[in-house]
């Protein structure tokens, strides 16, 4: 079912998405930079028993350990790129509908006249 939403509104809207998607985007990163971090620490944990001589299983299991947070921080590098790209579409759509319709929802805002009284079927034909 389509509603109707205002320019206003639907300004708000894409600003908002956009914004919440930038944030977004900054703790997805931040939690890549984490696990990444972590990640180095286990290998060089890997490397520091090894050379203390525990049992090569081990070693292998935190080796195998540190290239699976390797590519989860990887995953969530380019889940951020991702939704940079969305952030970027939002901030896009919001310039369009800018470009679009500002005008005329300024000259609106400005009007003295009253539109709430205006047969909207009669502005939709022209």
């Amino acid at each position: 079912m389509a509603t109707d939403i205002r320019f206003r509104e639907l300004q708000k809207a894409v600003t908002d998405l956009g914004k919440q998607v930038v944030r977004a985007s900054e703790v997805i990163q931040q939690h890549g930079k984490f696990i990444t971090d972590q990640a180095q620490d286990t290998a060089r944990t890997a490397e520091g028993i090894a050379a203390m001589g525990v049992d090569p299983d081990t070693v292998a299991e935190t080796q195998h350990l540190a290239r699976l947070m390797d590519g989860l921080a990887d995953s969530a590098h380019a889940y951020a790129s991702a939704a940079d790209t969305t952030a970027k579409s939002a901030q896009a759509a919001h310039a369009q509908n800018q470009a679009s319709h500002g005008g005329i929802a300024e000259a609106v805002s400005r009007s003295a006249v009253g539109v709430k009284e205006l047969n909207r079927e009669w502005l939709r034909q022209q």
